[in-house]
């Protein structure tokens, strides 16, 4: 099976998963209620909520100029466009494929190798992962969850830590990892495997130690802001319905959204996450007293002012710099080295 066969696998099984979401979603709703609170919301709040979701994407931009520092110091204006691409592209590609565009577009443009770019975006990932689990962590001494969320947090632990084990032993021991690799690589087509084999040897020219043992903590801090950013506009879309007055919220029910929703990027699902998201909001939601039809209506609001002003600076971004924003480029051929760090 090729790549793009094992992409409309995913996507459809991402679809069929969102489809049951949506479903769930809307079968216990009254759309009175749904529609009463889509027009009694206070939609002002969006505002500071669209801004602080911006803020966050230029905290990431700046976490990922730490990332990319040992390969080459790169502008914080790059790095943002990239990403808002990137991001944008993941509203209607399947499988995360936006973050190939990110790396494409930044390597394209930069003259950089697509693959160590791309290993970074992974560490990126990684660190995303046990900065929520420590959330998770954190809210579990403040709310009780179900069972189903700390399941899901152990799985999403474990394949972390997979991914973390392998790749370090990709870096440090390289040899018998790409042997290994080989061994069960066998019975696929030899050319696959070893275009597969050179893209891993560039990918692990990304995967370098940080320059000094203080940027650590920096994208240690970044890390902890951006999330923090993430439950603000919780907090925002809360007051924006009136949902903090009317069911006595604590500031700690934005927290528990945060990390019951970003379950949904974790969960096969059609682009965007729809479905799944609004869902997994509702059903928080209801632990707190909020019925089925408003607590539907936050969920679109909130997903759809995560995505949408993303989406639109997004395709200006693209256009700026003449990239399809809606499909994976067909020349993907990787783009000569840049000079290294030092260099420059």
């Amino acid at each position: 099976m090729n790549v793009y066969s094992q992409h409309k696998v995913k996507l459809s099984i991402g679809i069929l998963v969102s489809a049951l979401c949506i479903y769930l979603a809307f079968r216990k709703v009254d759309f009175s209620e749904m529609l009463q609170a889509f027009q009694t919301a206070n939609y002002w709040y969006l505002m500071p909520a669209a801004g602080i979701i911006f803020f966050s994407h230029l905290l990431r931009a700046f976490r990922w100029r730490y990332l990319l520092d040992p390969i080459r110091r790169l502008d914080i204006s790059d790095l943002f466009s990239s990403l808002i691409i990137g991001y944008a592209a993941n509203t209607f590609l399947p499988a995360h494929l936006g973050e190939f565009l990110r790396a494409y577009v930044l390597g394209k443009n930069q003259k950089i190798s697509m693959s160590p770019v791309f290993a970074t975006i992974v560490v990126e990932r990684i660190i995303d992962v046990f900065s929520l689990l420590a959330l998770m962590l954190l809210a579990l001494f403040i709310y009780p969850f179900p069972e189903w969320v700390i399941e899901s947090g152990y799985i999403m632990l474990a394949g972390t830590i997979g991914l973390l084990i392998f790749l370090i032993f990709l870096k440090k021991a390289t040899s018998p990892t790409m042997q290994f690799i080989s061994f069960i690589m066998k019975p696929l087509p030899e050319p696959f495997e070893h275009k597969t084999k050179a893209m891993l040897e560039k990918f692990l020219a990304g995967l370098l130690p940080m320059k000094r043992w203080s940027d650590y903590i920096t994208v240690s801090l970044l890390s902890f802001i951006i999330w923090i950013c993430y439950g603000f506009v919780f907090f925002f879309c809360l007051h924006a319905f009136d949902f903090v007055e009317t069911y006595h919220l604590e500031w700690s029910t934005s927290l528990i959204l945060l990390v019951i929703t970003t379950i949904a990027v974790v969960v096969p699902s059609s682009p965007g996450y729809v479905g799944t998201y609004h869902y997994l909001c509702q059903i928080t939601l209801a632990m707190f007293g909020v019925s089925a039809g408003p607590a539907l209506s936050f969920a679109t609001v909130v997903h759809g002012v995560c995505f949408i002003p993303v989406f639109i600076v997004g395709l200006f971004f693209a256009h700026l710099q003449g990239t399809a924003i809606l499909k994976m480029p067909e020349d993907t051929v990787e783009v000569e080295e840049g000079p290294r760090s030092g260099e420059i």
